[in-house]
């Protein structure tokens, strides 16, 4: 079968699905053992926040830049899209209730919601962006470009998926429910991959505004939620070398598989 032959926008939700799915592969070792290390979770954290940070810079901003010009006109356009899309998930992440592992309850109306579903809203407003990241990637026709974001996200997630469904066993979720939610937060990624490709097919203009809207959701993610996260523990230092490796991790797959 012939990848290339395929919408754009299949190929974008095909993909953004493959990532989604990792994050289920990385919860599985949850059935054999419950004794990672702090440390190591916070590691694998930091290791994701890295992809996460070369994914917007090489995946995302570049290409941005490349399609709306280096200029005056094409700045403008990454500058206002970034800033949107870190906007748009700082308001969803303050009036839609949901929880994280350590920081606690955050957002408006959160009183009576199971709190399962309160973990699962905040894994959805960290993974959504990811899928509508690899989705927009595609819709610049460089699937070469599309396919390393989407293999650099699911490698992320992968260790991810094991710090989730760890947190959810800490605080007494059995096995199996605890695989599920994990696998359930992943499968949220193809949802944004779909609209990200399906819109900067249909209205190209857009495309430029894609990139920079995906890549200040990124962000924003990076900054306010995984390092935060990773150096809330004491182990700031390991987070940051995991990051590090994360990162040039991700820009050695762009550069080698571009």
């Amino acid at each position: 079968m012939n990848i290339e032959a395929l919408p754009l926008w299949l190929i974008g939700g095909l993909f953004s699905l493959f990532a989604g799915l990792a994050t289920g592969i990385g919860a599985l070792p949850i059935f054999f053992t419950k004794n990672i290390s702090l440390r190591t979770q916070d590691i694998f954290m930091g290791f994701g926040a890295g992809v996460m940070l070369a994914a917007t810079s090489f995946s995302l901003i570049i290409p941005g830049l490349d399609v709306a010009g280096r200029d005056f006109f094409g700045a403008n356009i990454m500058v206002i899209g970034i800033l949107l899309g870190g906007i748009c998930l700082w308001l969803g992440d303050r009036f839609i209730p949901h929880e994280h592992f350590y920081k606690g309850v955050e957002g408006q109306s959160a009183i009576n919601i199971k709190r399962v579903w309160l973990f699962v809203y905040a894994i959805t407003l960290h993974n959504l962006p990811e899928g509508l990241a690899v989705g927009v990637s595609f819709g610049t026709g460089d699937l070469a470009s599309g396919m390393t974001l989407a293999l650099g996200i699911g490698l992320q997630n992968i260790p991810e998926g094991l710090v989730v469904a760890l947190a959810l066993v800490t605080i007494g979720y059995s096995q199996m429910r605890a695989f599920l939610v994990a696998l359930l937060t992943g499968l949220i990624e193809p949802i944004g991959g779909l609209l990200g490709a399906s819109i900067v097919t249909l209205f190209h203009p857009l495309l430029p505004w894609g990139l920079a809207f995906a890549a200040g959701a990124m962000l924003y993610v990076i900054s306010d939620e995984i390092i935060p996260e990773s150096h809330r523990k004491g182990h700031a230092r390991q987070a940051t070398f995991g990051l590090m490796v994360g990162f040039v991790a991700m820009l050695f797959l762009d550069i080698v598989f571009s």
